[in-house]
């Protein structure tokens, strides 16, 4: 499977295209929650677990959008993996920059900040560490060859219809838990993610 996705020149019609896509959203933002669930558990001195994210669901947002920009900037450049790392480092650097600036600018919330975090060497106005570009430049390879690969192998196996369902709908649900509480939630007033959880007794940081 590896092997044929390396030498071999994919191509998917643009329905199973985006049932693609949809698994790759989805995988990736779930990595990305479990990824900050665990850093912030060893972040707290390993005291305390926090949910992470802005959302119902286990998902966090920006690890799916640095994951897509990722496979559309490097996928006809597989067979470089050091090409892979060095344009994942550069890209999910310039993505986190801009994405902390702009909460931060506009909603006035400062995400994260790597200034008061462990392991922040090289903090760029605590939107961005050297850690955090070499771990992404690092998950970008995992993705490029182990998920892209499996998603291809997916997709090939499954009935079309049966995965376009299944990747759609998915997709579908993470996105209206993020559309409701970026949108709908604020401009009807409607309990967000995170209030209920932190009625519920959640260690919550907000993302």
């Amino acid at each position: 499977m590896f092997k044929k996705y390396i030498e071999k020149d994919h191509s998917f019609d643009k329905l199973t295209m985006l049932g693609i896509i949809c698994l790759i959203i989805t995988i990736s933002g779930f990595f990305g929650f479990c990824y900050e669930v665990v850093f912030y558990y060893f972040n707290s001195g390993m005291t305390e677990i926090y949910w992470r994210g802005g959302n119902f669901l286990p998902w966090i947002n920006i690890y799916a959008i640095g994951a897509v920009c990722i496979y559309f900037l490097t996928y006809k450049k597989r067979k470089k993996p050091l090409f892979i790392f060095i344009v994942s480092l550069i890209a999910s650097g310039i993505l986190e920059y801009i994405g902390g600036w702009i909460l931060e600018e506009i909603q006035g919330v400062k995400c994260w900040d790597y200034n008061t975090e462990i392991l922040s060497f090289g903090s760029i106005n605590g939107y961005v560490c050297l850690r955090s570009v070499l771990s992404f430049a690092i998950f970008s390879l995992v993705l490029m060859y182990v998920v892209v690969p499996i998603c291809f192998n997916i997709a090939r196996k499954t009935n079309k219809k049966t995965f376009l369902i299944i990747t759609i709908s998915i997709c579908g649900i993470i996105l209206f838990d993020e559309i409701y509480n970026l949108i709908i939630a604020r401009v009807f007033e409607l309990p967000r993610s995170t209030e209920i959880y932190k009625t519920l007794g959640f260690k919550y940081k907000y993302f």
